[in-house]
């Protein structure tokens, strides 16, 4: 067994059966991720449009490719025909785009509302006031080729567990708002993406369904 099989079944086993591991494969050659296809893991996450796309052609058709990085407009038209789901979309502008990019591909497109819910400004997200904004906008309402399935975020970069526990907290009072006043019957509306290599175990404590692993799976960054 190789060092990244025996990484992702150390994953999986810390992680409760309903959570599910994304395996972050930016930067990483495409060998490495058939180790970890190849032990069972399905759902890989990068963060650039054009590898992705690259990845794709090239490796097993049943992956499903997670875009976890921030993504611009002009590149959704890249991952549009197969990607399983974009985890970044913090505004309006991007989530037209990937509207108009699914309408093109005759497929709806699943998206998480990314919260900046660190202390770094150098994060991406919404902040709640600005989701609230973007999901009572009239032009949201015409967008039938997105379906947006829960929130994501990243808590900051620090030794301090109880403030990480306090922004995954944060994140989870998000999710919960936006379930009651603007996803009551939507059953699909149920994802909290959170949790990385270095804090995916008090992700999961706070209530995360999704934890995108890289570092702790495939080794450091080069």
């Amino acid at each position: 067994m190789s060092k990244i099989a025996e990484n992702v079944a150390i994953v999986k086993k810390g992680i409760p059966k309903n959570v599910s591991l994304i395996a972050v494969s930016k930067t990483k050659p495409e060998s490495s991720i058939l180790d970890a296809y190849n032990a069972g893991q399905r759902s890989f996450g990068e963060n650039k449009a054009q590898e992705m796309a690259t990845k794709f052609e090239s490796l097993p058709k049943d992956i499903a490719w997670h875009m976890i990085g921030h993504l611009q407009t002009n590149k959704v038209k890249l991952i549009a025909p197969f990607v399983e789901l974009i985890h970044g979309v913090d505004s309006l502008n991007l989530l037209k785009e990937i509207n108009k990019q699914g309408l093109k591909n005759n497929r709806i497109i699943d998206v998480l509302l990314q919260f900046h819910i660190a202390t770094e400004d150098t994060k991406f997200g919404l902040s709640i006031t600005e989701a609230t904004a973007l999901l009572t906008d009239p032009e949201y309402n015409l967008l039938k080729n997105i379906r947006i399935i829960g929130v994501m975020g990243m808590a900051s970069f620090t030794n301090n567990e109880n403030l990480i526990r306090q922004e995954f907290q944060t994140l989870k009072n998000y999710f919960n708002s936006l379930k009651t006043i603007h996803f009551t019957h939507e059953n699909f509306f149920k994802e909290l993406s959170m949790g990385m290599s270095g804090d995916y175990e008090i992700a999961v404590e706070q209530g995360s369904t999704m934890v995108r692993v890289g570092s702790a799976i495939f080794g450091e960054r080069i």
